[in-house]
């Protein structure tokens, strides 16, 4: 496959932060980007219509390549459903950002079941959705676009993190049962980002106030916890997340089979490299010694 080839790719999240920052620089780069979100017509009006704006101006980056980005909704109820889906742009959407800041004890078990409903089994809806049609093609890239905070736990950021940490056990998971069938797998790890993303924008409080006012020790270190992340990022260009949709561009480009297992994409020298290189060294070990080098696709490597 040459570095030029045309792809159709399905962002999800795509109405704020790296979602919008992907779908554009994916149709930039010559590919066919649907960006799935919820309510287009809606509540997400403006930013479909922003999205839309903002792929029509474009430049062309590859000649004879108009930039394309088709913007799809995915219904209210499709979150909770376990329908495989025949059409990619009507997949659900486990990149619906419920971020969740201050102390663990405070939320309710709900809460926490629901981020991992979007964070984690979002990712097995939209598998159920793409995975039949990619099996049939011997061909395929799941990118799994998780977080390098997973390898080492921001405070404050509880239940989310701990959702993509599952996801994150979901991809590896996942990638043993899709290699023979041609498909690969790139666990991309943006780390943190303050800026530019609905991350901080969409940070919730806990709903057990009572828990919370348990921790008030800790409530100067929450108030100035951007401050602090802050202090993370050398330069302020180093705080841009569009170097983790410029990354997922450069990964889709690449030719089959050369595809890395995993990536980072991080301008703050989080350090989620240090980990992954254990990690993957472990998992390697793991399938030699139960003779399962067979389910290891050739991007099996970091």
């Amino acid at each position: 496959m040459s570095e030029n080839k045309k792809h159709l790719a399905l962002v999800t999240g795509a109405a704020t932060g790296i979602g919008t920052l992907s779908s554009l620089a994916l149709a930039a780069a010559g590919h066919i980007a649907y960006a799935s979100m919820r309510d287009p017509g809606g509540r997400n009006r403006k930013k479909a219509e922003n999205l839309k704006n903002k792929v029509s101006n474009l430049p062309r980056r590859v000649a004879n390549r108009e930039p394309r980005c088709a913007v799809r909704g995915v219904g209210p109820d499709r979150s909770r459903s376990d329908r495989a889906r025949d059409r990619w742009p009507r997949c659900c959407d486990p990149q619906r950002r419920a971020s969740v800041l201050r102390r663990t004890e405070a939320f309710t078990p709900k809460e926490i079941i629901d981020s991992f409903d979007v964070n984690c089994v979002g990712a097995l809806r939209v598998n159920r959705a793409v995975l039949s049609a990619m099996r049939k093609r011997d061909s395929g890239l799941l990118l799994w676009v998780g977080s390098g905070t997973t390898r080492a736990i921001q405070p404050f950021f509880g239940p989310s993190t701990a959702a993509k940490a599952a996801f994150d056990a979901f991809a590896d998971s996942t990638a043993w049962d899709v290699a023979l069938y041609g498909v690969e797998t790139t666990v991309l790890m943006p780390c943190v980002f303050i800026e530019g993303t609905a991350h901080f924008a969409k940070a919730v409080s806990p709903k057990d106030t009572g828990r919370t006012s348990d921790y008030a020790r800790l409530l100067p270190y929450v108030e100035r916890n951007g401050v602090d992340t802050r202090r993370m990022f050398p330069t302020e260009k180093s705080a841009d997340p569009q170097i983790v949709a410029d990354e997922i561009v450069r990964i889709v480009n690449l030719p089959e089979g050369t595809r890395p297992r995993r990536a980072i994409a991080d301008g703050s020298d989080y350090g989620a490299e240090i980990v992954n290189g254990a990690a993957e060294q472990l998992r390697l070990r793991l399938a030699r010694r139960m003779h399962l080098t067979d389910l290891l696709a050739p991007n099996d490597r970091w």
